[in-house]
């Protein structure tokens, strides 16, 4: 059985329903709570590749931090992954991740068909 793990925001709703469908499903799990514990620059990039995007498809446009900072700029996908280590708000969530891939959870329900289809 693959290892799963949710990154966690507590303070995000949608964050907080897809632990409560993982902790309902029954398979064994690990928070990661990236605020307090952000991803390196190699987890991100094996996360992305998890994900199949690019770090910019990973931000979260509607935070302040980015519009105030980096809304309308051209920023090459390298410089990404050092902002998003660096201010790991920007990230979206939940991401739910096995050792072979990876989805954002948003709505959380996704996190359903993607245990469905992992194990």
């Amino acid at each position: 059985m693959s290892d799963i793990i949710i990154y966690h925001n507590n303070r995000c709703g949608k964050s907080r329903q897809a632990l409560e469908l993982l902790q309902a499903s029954g398979h064994p799990f690990k928070v990661r709570n990236y605020l307090q514990d952000p991803l390196n620059i190699t987890e991100l990039r094996a996360l992305l590749k998890k994900l199949k995007m690019k770090p910019s498809e990973l931000i979260r446009k509607g935070e302040d931090l980015y519009k105030d900072n980096y809304k309308d700029k051209q920023i090459p996908e390298n410089e990404w992954l050092a902002i998003i280590k660096k201010n790991p708000v920007l990230m979206e969530r939940p991401i739910i991740e096995t050792d072979i891939k990876a989805i954002i959870a948003r709505p959380p329900e996704k996190a359903l068909d993607f245990l469905a289809m992992s194990f």
